[in-house]
């Protein structure tokens, strides 16, 4: 990868920022005229350097909230207060979104979740208190003053991650820049340095102050960032994980010296990178980046350390894995507070990513492959690409014997959709057929017969309305439960 030189990322910084939109230095005129000073600041500057424009940019001011809030209502097409005990108002005019937070100085106090504010005078106080000398960096506007007091460009040409003030004390002041640390590792590429890993590993326990909502955040962006597997083993290396991710960092409990069977933590980082392969462009099946298809595949084999058994023949197996990792992942993700339909999604392809292995060495009925497909629900499309990204076999024949199967696999799903409506595999009958031709009222029963009903759609797929009422006629004579 071609790594700029310090001066051409400074060229390339001046020509992103010279081509902002007009509406943005119409705005820092306004900020000028009334005597106060506007800067481009944070991830947009660092982006410039990048040469990447952004449409949502963050700025920092020596106005107060009110007088912020008052030129932005004159400036733009709507205004809104996004935190005002912060600093922080917002407006859009046109493409651009601007976020405005007056200079300030922030910091955790022992026991709080919460930053104690204070207003700053200068921008240069404001950027130090930031927490990486690459996103403490700022553009005077309209003049386009470059402004870098803790050497940024320096560290964003080394590609390095580096805290303002001593890593201690940042992380001690804001926890969560422990978990930034790792997520811009992530979304960057950058390594850290080494004084701030061995401050993450120090001050991890003080990320039990900061809430699950945005420990959640930060591991989302991480997850879903170019590089999720160089903040992950971030996380593991510093200790970080057995806080955040616990499930992750015992992977590497099932190390087995004697090698039996493979590196269950690396196999699944392997995985991780193989299902994000696998991703789709925006137009396909599952657009990537895609959080969780790439949050079950991280997850799927966290429950092996818990079942992990050595047999007497001396084989090693992990029965119900699956079943165990699915119920480990969805405590998880509630501790996260992950809403409950990203929770069902990832928890639901963990259980059955063990679904199809075996389907190579025996052939599945049109039942089994109906089953499959009716499990899957809404995650088939996932499940596909998590089931292909499990196999990391360095056995090249049987990595191709793994692919040919499922690419048959994939096929009968295929052929038997042409024939039926997979996707919405119901019987023949409803609840209120069924109340009608066995002359029940609803209740336990008519449960039973739909559930009757729907076996005999998957094992035997269509077979009609009148046959149906037959074979359910035939099956309520015999009912047990009457």
């Amino acid at each position: 990868m071609h790594v700029p030189t310090l001066e051409q990322l400074q060229r390339i910084a001046s020509y992103t920022v010279s081509h902002l939109p007009d509406d943005v230095f119409d705005l820092a005129r306004r900020f000028e005229s009334a005597g106060h000073e506007l800067a481009l600041v944070g991830g947009p500057v660092r982006d410039a350097f990048l040469g990447h424009a952004s449409h949502d940019l963050d700025f920092a001011t020596s106005a107060r909230p009110e007088e912020t809030e008052r030129i932005l209502a004159a400036w733009g097409d709507t205004h809104w207060d996004v935190g005002r005990a912060f600093g922080t108002i917002a407006a859009r005019k046109g493409d651009s979104v601007v976020e405005v937070t007056t200079y300030r100085t922030d910091e955790y106090e022992v026991g709080s979740r919460k930053p104690s504010v204070e207003y700053g005078d200068t921008l240069e106080g404001d950027l130090t208190r930031r927490d990486f000398t690459v996103n403490s960096m700022a553009v005077r506007l309209p003049s386009l003053e470059f402004v870098d007091p803790t050497g940024g460009q320096e560290d964003l040409a080394a590609q390095l991650l580096i805290t303002p003030a001593p890593p201690e004390q940042s992380f001690d002041d804001d926890p969560l820049r422990i978990m930034r640390a790792a997520r811009f590792a992530a979304q960057l590429g950058f390594d850290v340095a080494p004084e701030t890993m061995a401050a993450m590993t120090a001050l991890a326990p003080r990320l039990e102050i900061v809430s699950a909502e945005r420990i959640r955040a930060e591991l989302e962006r991480l997850l879903t960032s170019r590089w999720p597997r160089k903040g992950l083993e971030l996380l593991v290396y510093t200790g970080v994980a057995d806080i955040v991710l616990p499930e992750l960092s015992k992977l590497q409990d099932a190390v087995d010296p004697q090698h039996r069977h493979k590196d269950v933590y690396e196999h699944s980082l392997t995985v991780l990178e193989q299902a994000i392969d696998l991703e789709t462009g925006p137009d396909g099946a599952v657009p990537g980046p895609d959080f969780v298809l790439r949050f079950a595949a991280l997850m799927h084999d966290v429950g092996k350390p818990a079942t992990r058994r050595f047999e007497s023949n001396g084989q090693v197996t992990f029965h119900h894995h699956e079943v165990v990792g699915a119920k480990m992942t969805r405590a998880r993700m509630r501790d996260l507070r992950f809403d409950k339909q990203s929770i069902k999604d990832v928890t639901k392809l963990v259980e059955l990513h063990q679904r199809f292995h075996g389907y190579g060495e025996a052939a599945w009925s049109d039942s089994a492959v109906r089953r499959y497909v009716t499990d899957a629900g809404d995650q088939l499309e996932r499940l596909h690409r998590l089931t292909r990204a499990d196999c990391t076999t360095r056995n090249r024949r049987k990595a191709m014997r793994l692919a040919a199967a499922y690419d048959d696999l994939e096929a009968r799903i295929d052929e038997l959709a042409e024939q039926e409506e997979l996707a919405a595999i119901r019987p023949e009958l409803d609840g209120t057929q069924i109340m009608e031709i066995l002359q029940i009222p609803a209740g336990r029963e008519v449960g039973a017969a739909y559930a009757f009903l729907l076996g005999l759609r998957m094992e035997e797929g269509p077979i009609g309305e009148d046959a149906a009422r037959e074979r359910l006629e035939e099956w309520w004579s015999t009912f047990s439960g009457r």
